[in-house]
């Protein structure tokens, strides 16, 4: 059986930590065993590990994604990525093909999908290894996981089984996405099990169904069709229509940590980053990644969250409407991290005459470096704050260390290694100051160093 993990999403749910290039399950927001900060995908992961999981499983993401999660798990991690991100049938469609066509996989193949960001114990995954037998025996066209409710939330989907004698197994008759408290509790009272997102399938059921609809199931050929694929989740274009559809019932603990109200119930302590909480407030929040603190008083059941991307105060229960009023909020990522370090937005103006000024605080860490790289749409000025390293410019090497100013004119070629951590405060003025005004030449410091030797020799020849 071979498992894919998803992790794609917008990053709304849990703004303004959380953004396109640093989704939710990113923020280093949970305590592993040792006491140390980790992400969602980074527990996940090390629970596929646990469990002997890992070496059959890969990632489905976005193209934006694909550098935060070679940071938290590693570059040796098998990703699929996506060309535009869509949902959850073209993801989860294109993993199939990847694994049939790419890979190699047999049609009969057992796929197990799941979702990046549910909390959940080790034995959990014991469940997840009974999908493959499960599917076989029971010759099921999906086969899932539900979670015996421990209380009728409006929060989850449910499955609604077949009145039927007791097995191994239910069979699922519908699906009901986030019914009211009163249906809530007449959906457990006929024994139906919450959705987790985890199922299983055949890669031949998933093959047949690109087939029917005219797509291939060549992976190079998918990949260019890949905009043509229905917008639309898993659920609502396999799920919900298939006529053979299974569950494996799971007792213990489950949640989804995809809004603020689930995550902060995970946080071992009620404030990260710098914050006070008056005295005798209970179960609110603080989430600060900002240099200035944050202070709560008198508010019980709140959560404030603060980063360079915004600042968010919102009662727990009234949280899941973020996403909603922000759906239309379009703005560049404030804070990112990359394979080399972080950067922070400190100001961002456009002028009436057409151009743009960008002011960076960029963290490079020791033995890290910047592509090999050049833009022609706008000129840099670095100011060294901190740290030392070595400079790329127009295949000339040179030293700099803190208090130097380093001019990049338009059109110049340049890269930055740090020996030690290094900070520089970048300024950018251009007429489109945007990520894809970045021509990448070679991304490794050994193959930078081999490039510009070789020129240099080529021209002393």
């Amino acid at each position: 059986m071979k498992l894919v993990l998803l992790s794609g999403g917008s990053g709304k749910r849990l703004w303004p930590l959380s953004n396109d290039a640093r989704s939710k399950q990113f923020l280093k927001v949970l305590t592993d065993a040792e006491g140390n900060k980790e992400s969602m995908v980074q527990r996940v992961w090390g629970q596929l590990e646990k469990n002997d999981l890992a070496k059959d499983s890969l990632i489905a993401t976005s193209k934006s994604q694909v550098e935060m999660i070679q940071i938290q798990v590693g570059t040796q991690v098998p990703i699929v990525v996506e060309p535009t991100r869509r949902d959850t049938f073209p993801a989860i469609a294109l993993a199939a093909v990847y694994l049939y066509s790419v890979k190699g996989c047999s049609p009969q193949e057992v796929i197990a999908i799941l979702p990046v960001d549910p909390f959940v114990e080790n034995h959990f995954f014991s469940k997840v290894k009974e999908l493959e037998k499960t599917l076989i025996e029971s010759n099921a066209e999906l086969a899932l996981i539900g979670v015996q409710p421990t209380y009728p939330s409006e929060k989850y989907g449910y499955m609604v089984p077949f009145d039927e004698e007791e097995r191994s197994y239910m069979r699922v008759s519908a699906f009901k996405e986030k019914p009211r408290r009163e249906e809530a509790e007449r959906l457990i009272e006929s024994g139906g099990l919450w959705n987790s997102g985890v199922f299983a399938f055949r890669i031949e059921y998933l093959l047949n169904i690109l087939l029917e609809r005219g797509y291939p199931i060549q992976y190079e050929q998918l990949v260019s069709q890949y905009h043509l694929l229905p917008q639309n989740s898993f659920d609502y274009e396999v799920a919900e229509k298939a006529e053979q559809v299974i569950a494996l019932s799971y007792t213990g603990y489950w949640k989804d940590l995809g809004t603020w109200n689930t995550l902060t119930e995970e946080m071992q302590n009620p404030i990260s980053g710098k914050g006070f909480v008056s005295k005798g407030i209970t179960n609110s929040h603080i989430v600060n990644e900002l240099d200035i603190p944050i202070t709560l008083i008198g508010l019980d059941d709140v959560v404030v969250a603060a980063s360079p991307d915004g600042i968010l105060v919102t009662n727990k229960e009234d949280s899941l409407q973020v996403k909603e009023i922000l759906k239309d909020l379009i703005e560049r990522p404030m804070f990112e991290e990359r394979r080399w370090g972080w950067y922070k937005v400190l100001e961002h103006t456009k002028y009436l005459e057409g151009n743009e000024v960008l002011t960076k605080r960029i963290c490079v860490e020791t033995g890290k470096n910047l592509s090999y790289q050049v833009h022609y749409k706008r000129s840099e000025v670095w100011t060294v704050v901190k740290g030392e390293g070595v400079l790329v410019l127009d295949d000339q090497l040179q030293h700099i260390r803190s208090g130097d100013v380093i001019h990049i004119p338009l059109g110049t070629k340049h890269a930055l290694r740090a020996t030690s951590t290094m900070e520089i405060i970048e300024v950018q003025t251009g007429s489109e100051l945007v990520e894809e005004d970045i021509y990448r030449f070679s991304l490794e410091w050994k193959q930078i160093m081999n490039e510009i030797t070789f020129k240099n020799l080529a021209i002393n020849l």
